[in-house]
């Protein structure tokens, strides 16, 4: 299908002049208003909510991090009758331990909020109350030095508070993501307990930062992000000024590593830590969004194109580099990357806001390619082994993942679980969003969720084999027949380029054709900013029945990346395959497919409870986010192409 394209004459410069100081001009549709209810993601958000998040429960209980808010509560009452010098040593390892915490909380509250369970939620008033016990009197809250105040219990830690926050503390990273659990707690109870423990310390941050007195800038942001979803559930704008003090509290002069070489607005490129570097640009959105602020529009979009166009992996990872665990130079992406998974977690949340200011697909396209690979393969099928890192190629015995050789269950800085857990459970609220008179479709599963649209409630059913297989049917019921614009995304791999940039490239010459019809006859709606625009008046009954081909695609990457230079990457639809040997027997470098090889998709139910494999030739790919759940293997996505 050619439809006709709508030439681009509202820029995104004219979308964000709409903006209000008030949200995001796009408003996405709550995940509590979609629900999955089979195929590909319902299976993954099932092992998450039966196997991730009682897991993730009992680790945080086993590795001491739950007894750490004990002891802090110990030392406060202890000292509080008269023990003045008694204080307890820390049992874990690292000062940001709390915030592991806090991450389970938020992804147990999503599940929570879509699966009703009295057991999990009662476990989770229990740590609440051991939390709210562990605050100081005037709302401090960070364990390591409540139950150990009389000399700083880690060298991260500064002799006063936030005295060492710019560098290594992490006191107000371990508030940012509180803030987040409170909120996502409330949200799903209707409890205040935790959100009062935020509200309460957000009270202190205001007293010491709010009148501008004290200048720092957080060294590992997201308390930004945090403060923003405290101002939405309270509507206290405090919070909104909080984050945009912190903001402008960056630079100039100080690190990359950490975002502080400029003022925030001045920034134009992503470097540094990857992950604090993404958070960073979501609450710089944020700010955007909620003060009307364009400075900060302006950077995060230069910056998006630095991040997307020229450091990013076919995977949707980025953060390349081991030291630092950081962006790289433009085009280096070597294939031993870094790729935290929390980066892509972040990666993901600052696309999706990219997408809010301005409306374009292309944004969700990043999403897509992110959360189909580098996000998933993070945590293994079983839903209890985890990655750290995600490589593109493997050789089978390096001890990259955390200090460990392969997939594990837990780490001693484990961020990366709790993250994938708390995405995974809240993963519908990516699927819609609504602007005046248009919803946006963005995302494809089998589900069931409805929306509101210029005042009418709309129900939306999605039936498809998405990945697997390239058909949707989008069934499309207001309660009463209504005119409104269904902006159906079309992906970009369908449209023949697999990113929005040039940084990688279909190499295999082939033309995949995509279609819409309504009612059998085809949909001769125009294309606008990566969406089919579909305006009609809609009727109960009423369904879009798209159908993308879904041949294997050869990929090769700009001739910049000389990683990949003589290599090639295989994928279908948004799914990047890799190849792996358990047996060790052919090197992560050695990995090759025959030049005319026969490319075709394979069934195999017996494999992590099914997917669709690659023939490429005499080799078998797999989905890349499969891969390291047989046995510990040698792996590779760019591939030789031999005589």
């Amino acid at each position: 299908m050619k439809p006709q394209i709508i030439p681009l004459l509202v820029s995104t410069l004219t979308i964000l002049g709409a903006l209000r100081a008030s949200d995001y001009p796009v408003q996405p549709v709550p995940f509590t208003a979609v629900r999955v209810t089979g195929g590909f993601w319902h299976e993954r958000q099932e092992v998450n909510r039966a196997v991730t998040v009682p897991f993730a429960l009992k680790q945080c209980e086993d590795s001491k991090r739950i007894a750490n808010f004990d002891l802090a509560a110990e030392t406060m009452r202890r000292r509080a009758a008269g023990e003045m010098t008694f204080q307890n040593t820390p049992p874990t390892i690292f000062p940001f331990d709390d915030s592991d915490a806090y991450k389970v909380i938020e992804g147990a509250s999503y599940a929570l909020s879509v699966s009703p369970d009295a057991a999990l939620e009662k476990h989770l008033d229990d740590w609440i109350a051991r939390i709210a016990a562990a605050q100081e009197p005037d709302g401090y809250l960070y364990t390591f030095r409540t139950m150990h105040p009389d000399s700083p219990a880690h060298k991260w830690i500064g002799l006063q508070r936030w005295e060492k926050d710019p560098e290594s503390s992490h006191e107000l990273y371990c508030a940012g993501h509180l803030y987040e659990a409170g909120v996502a707690h409330f949200q799903a109870t209707g409890k205040r307990t935790l959100l009062d423990v935020c509200l309460k310390n957000a009270e202190l941050l205001w007293r010491d930062f709010g009148d501008g007195k004290l200048r720092i800038a957080p060294g590992h942001e997201i308390v930004e992000v945090g403060l923003v979803k405290l101002y939405r559930a309270t509507n206290d704008a405090r919070w909104l000024k909080l984050a945009q003090i912190f903001l402008d509290a960056r630079g100039p002069g100080g690190p990359e590593y950490n975002q502080r070489h400029k003022l925030v607005v001045d920034q134009a490129e992503a470097v540094g830590h990857a992950v604090r570097a993404n958070y960073l640009y979501s609450g710089m959105a944020d700010v955007a969004a909620l003060t009307g602020d364009r400075r900060y529009f302006d950077a995060i979009t230069k910056i998006w194109e630095s991040a997307t166009t020229r450091k990013m992996y076919l995977t949707g990872s980025v953060g390349a580099m081991a030291k630092g665990e950081a962006y790289g130079a433009d085009y280096e992406l070597p294939l031993d990357g870094y790729n935290e998974t929390c980066a892509a977690v972040a990666l993901m949340q600052w696309a999706h806001r990219m997408f809010l200011l301005t409306g374009e697909s292309r944004y969700m396209d990043v999403f897509e390619r992110t959360a189909f690979n580098g996000f998933l393969s993070g945590v293994s099928i079983s839903g209890d082994r985890f990655f750290y890192t995600n490589p593109v190629a493997y050789d089978g015995q390096k001890k990259n993942n955390s200090g460990f050789a392969g997939r594990v269950p837990w780490f001693g800085c484990a961020c990366c679980p709790p993250n994938l857990m708390r995405t995974l459970a809240s993963l519908t609220g990516y699927f819609y969003a609504v602007k005046d008179d248009s919803l946006f479709v963005n995302f494809y599963a089998q589900s069931e969720g409805s929306a509101t649209i210029a005042g009418t409630k709309v129900t939306l059913a999605q039936t498809t084999d998405y990945p697997w297989k390239g058909g949707v049917r989008l069934a499309v019921s207001p309660e009463r027949p209504a005119k409104f614009m269904l902006r159906v995304r079309i992906p970009g791999w369908a449209q023949n380029h697999p990113v929005p940039s040039d940084l990688y490239a279909y190499a295999d010459g082939l033309s995949p054709t995509w279609s819409a019809k309504i009612d059998g006859r085809d949909v001769g709606a125009p294309l606008d900013h990566g969406y089919l625009a579909i305006t009609r008046e809609w009727r109960a009954g009423d369904a879009v029945e798209l159908n993308f081909d879904l041949p294997v695609r050869t990929v090769r990457a700009n001739d910049h990346v000389n990683a990949t230079a003589g290599r090639e990457a295989f994928e279908r639809g948004p799914v990047v395959y890799c190849v792996e040997d358990p047996a060790w027997k052919t090197p992560a470098e050695a990995f090759a497919v025959a030049r005319g090889a026969k490319l075709e998709a394979q069934p195999r139910p017996d494999l992590f409870g099914g997917v669709m494999a690659l023939k490429l030739g005499d080799t078998t790919a797999i989905p890349y986010f499969a891969w390291d759940n047989r046995g510990l293997p040698t792996m590779a996505v760019w591939l030789k192409r031999s005589p």
